[in-house]
């Protein structure tokens, strides 16, 4: 077990994050700077606080999720942290950077009138890019994709680039930075409910199993004391309770939104009704303006 945590707490430097992290930062701020200015109208922000917050921490857990510690413990000791970089991967960073996307950006890439962009408008309906989402959580839980993703560490940050790109298809109808790509509140509230169900299936076969599902997580010498057992089950609890909570969490929220703004609406309506009906004291009040008729001189 000494061998182990010494193998964990090694350094390892993992150039292909760098390098994808490197990109995105050059690739965000070139399109600040560069583009920006060129088509956002004089006197418009370029890009808001809240986008440069969003494209921080969005940046930041993606470093955190594909770099070392977690990546080397989750692709070589335990299953469950593999799942809390897929939670991330899926569930966090996509949402942080299509809020820090600005929308004159997100029209230059998706609404212009070429091929790529006809495809990216294909993708992002919610019908295909909740199956291309689904399909890859249910794939990536396939016992031969994740013993290979074991072994081979490529295939392992390949299928992670899937999961990633898949997720912001996926989360462009809800929170994207194009209004009229957006789904309705009640769309995206029963939308993100469906997302929620697939996790589910093999959350459940992973926390009910009786035998050892991935044998590539079955090792003699188990990190920190966790057995492969408890590491299977503690997998099922990320994808049931952290993943399936937190599209709830996004639910809830977005419905009591819905119905404040709902309720502010009707309040406001039944306030215009009031001020345009007509009563009888306001009938004797404009008579009382109007004063006494003028008289007749003949």
């Amino acid at each position: 077990m000494g061998g182990t945590l010494l193998a964990v707490t090694a350094y390892e430097f993992h150039a292909e994050v760098w390098l994808l992290v490197g990109a995105i930062i050059g690739l965000g701020v070139y399109s600040v700077r560069s583009i920006g200015p060129l088509v956002v109208p004089e006197g418009e922000p370029v890009v808001t606080t809240g986008q440069k917050r969003a494209f921080a921490a969005g940046v930041f857990l993606l470093w955190f999720a594909a770099d070392w510690p977690m990546h080397d413990i989750a692709e070589e000791h335990l299953y469950f942290v593999h799942m809390l970089q897929h939670l991330l991967i899926a569930f966090m960073v996509p949402p942080l950077l299509l809020l820090a996307m600005p929308a004159w950006l997100a029209r230059l890439i998706i609404l212009e009138d070429g091929l790529p962009q006809r495809i990216l408008r294909f993708l992002t309906k919610p019908i295909v890019a909740g199956i291309i989402f689904n399909a890859l959580q249910v794939l990536t839980h396939w016992g031969a994709v994740v013993d290979l993703s074991v072994e081979n560490g490529a295939f392992h940050y390949g299928i992670h680039l899937l999961v990633f790109a898949s997720a912001l298809l996926m989360w462009f109808p809800v929170l994207g930075p194009l209004p009229e790509m957006q789904m309705s509140e009640p769309g995206k509230m029963l939308y993100l409910f469906l997302m929620s169900i697939v996790p589910t299936v093999p959350a459940g076969w992973l926390t009910f199993a009786e035998g050892i599902v991935y044998e590539s997580y079955d090792t003699a010498e188990p990190l920190w004391g966790i057995s492969p057992r408890d590491d299977q089950q503690a997998a099922g609890a990320v994808m049931k309770v952290l993943g399936g909570f937190y599209l709830w969490i996004l639910i809830a929220i977005r419905f009591f939104r819905f119905a404040a703004a709902h309720r502010a609406a009707d309040e406001q309506s039944r306030r215009e009704r009031h001020r345009q009906r007509l009563t009888f004291e306001d009938v004797e009040q404009r008579f009382a303006d109007a004063g006494d008729p003028p008289v007749e001189v003949r």
